[in-house]
């Protein structure tokens, strides 16, 4: 990835429209903390975005996704002013990363 390329392929990032956006990896987060997979590969991060769910409530959850997908916000500092652990951050970032990468993956099929 060059430095003139997104760091994510979030439609709010590269404006084009085929991109997922934002709202769209923040609802598959929800979705996968209410109902997390079972025998899947990923069903690690399903599980730990419930716990962050439930410990941080859904507009934290949100805020924090936003800024790490769009704002470039590094993981550990996208918790500034939201009272969230650095760890907690991590691993949203980590889930909402490859919710998003999963998402890019469908539409190149």
């Amino acid at each position: 990835m060059t430095d003139a390329e997104p760091l994510y392929d979030v439609r709010e990032r590269t404006g084009n429209p085929e991109h997922p956006s934002v709202d769209d990896v923040i609802d598959l987060v929800f979705e996968r903390a209410e109902n997390p997979r079972v025998d899947h590969q990923d069903a690690h991060l399903d599980e730990a975005m419930a716990t962050v769910v439930d410990r941080y409530g859904s507009e934290t959850i949100r805020t924090v996704i936003h800024r790490i997908l769009v704002e470039e916000y590094p993981f550990r500092t996208a918790t500034a002013d939201l009272d969230v652990d650095n760890v907690d951050c991590v691993r949203i970032g980590t889930a909402a990363g490859q919710f998003l990468a999963g998402l890019n993956a469908r539409q190149d099929d």
